[in-house]
């Protein structure tokens, strides 16, 4: 007998207290800080779902992990354990640790690209397309017709469209592209799974032409657990078999360990290329540090090698991905336009079909969000126009929920806001964009209201 309550499968053994702000504190706040929630100081956020990347709370059996650090420069025990880890779930064979994410992108991306080179992807995210272009190589988004479709049900809108690949290939021809990528889960698109199937498709492109495939990894448990719900063929087996199966179609990856690494910092990049490996070994110790701790202590090393191993529990990934479609589906119930199906790390709110009377150019997601937090003290993220600037196909605002942080009555909670904010949605105005930086312009832009 499955029951309809969604409980957490854990239970708490320390607690953190949040404090409520009045909406009238919540406005000066807000105007002080340019309208930008990234600007916004964390102790006057009640619900903070601005980005699920290292904001988890770590179990008994990380901190217990912790304590057996080896802090040593160079030949580090913990990142023996770390790599084992690493090699178990990816199968690559040169782990290459760094302090995130983007600096693995970083790395990976010197290494590699060249200005007048062009990297596809089925959706680049913000550090991702930002490392790219920053060296003069273009990044492409290639993902299917129904991943920019918000309203479309497809179970694998992640999908990279593999006939726009080829014909990308065909176009501009393989000497230029240096590696084709695949973000697993697909961020951008709303947090969609990509199907097995597809990548199998794309890794036929990449043989016939000669080109590498690397995937984006942060959210690879989610991504698995997917496919084994929708794909079929796949629901015998495990998260960890499903994604190291995944894995072995690919030829390396990048990883930020602050989303299914479940801890607090810390990433890695992984390939098969030996040279390649070198390259990289020796920009990391140029800009990251040695090549057995990449600017990561050894307890953050020893957080990794255990929360990779907890992020493909079968019990943590049903609680996960059930909690946020049930977070989903109640707003939906109600008209709230939403990216469907609900992804596995957050909500999607469909912006320009809440707050239809703000044009494109007026922000509509950053408009949104703002509103949310005057609300009810939540932050969320703009992913559009502010982001991605032309490359935006959508205007979304991601609630992105932390991984063993808040409970269903805080979910509960940021249902009721939404709902409020659905039934004054007339009233929204646009915004006016006053600063930008050349790169990554969301987490510095300041606005003024129209």
């Amino acid at each position: 007998m499955e029951f309809k309550t969604i409980i957490e499968p854990f239970k708490m053994k320390m607690v953190e207290p949040i404090f409520c702000t009045t909406p009238a504190k919540r406005k000066r706040l807000l105007k002080e800080a340019g309208y930008n929630l990234f600007l916004l100081p964390a102790e006057h956020i009640l619900i903070d779902l601005l980005t699920d990347s290292g904001t988890g709370a770590m179990s008994t059996e990380q901190w217990a992990a912790m304590l057996m650090g080896d802090e040593s420069y160079a030949g580090s025990t913990s990142f023996e354990r770390l790599r084992r880890t690493v090699e178990e779930i990816f199968s690559y064979k040169h782990v290459i640790p760094a302090h995130q994410g983007r600096a693995a992108e970083r790395i990976l991306f010197t290494v590699m690209c060249k200005p007048g080179n062009v990297v596809p992807n089925n959706t680049h995210f913000d550090t991702t397309r930002a490392n790219i272009e920053a060296l003069g190589a273009e990044a492409v988004d290639l993902p299917i017709r129904e991943g920019t479709h918000p309203s479309s049900r497809h179970p694998f809108k992640g999908n990279m469209d593999v006939a726009a690949l080829e014909q990308l290939v065909a176009r501009v021809g393989r000497e230029r592209i240096p590696l084709v990528m695949l973000t697993v889960t697909n961020n951008s698109g709303g947090g969609q799974p990509v199907s097995l199937e597809n990548i199998r498709a794309v890794r036929s492109v990449c043989e016939q032409n000669g080109l590498p495939l690397y995937f984006d990894a942060c959210r690879f448990a989610e991504n698995a657990y997917f496919i084994k719900l929708r794909e079929p063929g796949y629901g015998d087996k495990t998260p960890k078999e499903i994604a190291q199966e995944m894995f072995r179609l690919g030829n390396g990856c990048t990883m930020s360990a602050k989303k299914d690494g479940l801890a607090n910092i810390g990433g890695f990049l992984c390939t098969n290329d030996d040279q390649l490996a070198q390259q990289e070994k020796n920009l990391l110790i140029l800009t990251e540090g040695y090549p057995t701790y990449g600017g990561l202590a050894g307890r953050d090393l020893e957080a990794i090698s255990v929360g990779l191993q907890e992020a493909l529990d079968e019990d943590y990934l049903r609680y996960r991905i059930k909690s946020t479609a049930y977070f989903g589906n109640h707003i939906a119930e109600q008209g709230v336009p939403v990216v469907h199906p609900p992804g596995g790390h957050a909500i999607y709110l469909d912006a320009r079909a809440f707050c239809p009377q703000i044009r494109q150019e007026d922000f509509p997601g950053v408009a949104l969000a703002a509103e949310l937090y005057v609300a009810g003290g939540i932050r969320g993220c703009e992913i559009g126009t502010l982001m991605f600037g032309k490359h935006a196909k959508m205007d979304l605002v991601r609630l992105a929920i932390p991984r063993r942080v808040y409970t269903q009555s805080h979910i509960d909670y940021v249902i009721e806001v939404v709902l409020y904010v659905w039934s004054r949605r007339k009233r929204l105005r646009g915004l006016k964009l006053v600063f930008e930086a050349p790169f990554l312009r969301h987490f510095t832009a300041r606005f003024v209201p129209q």
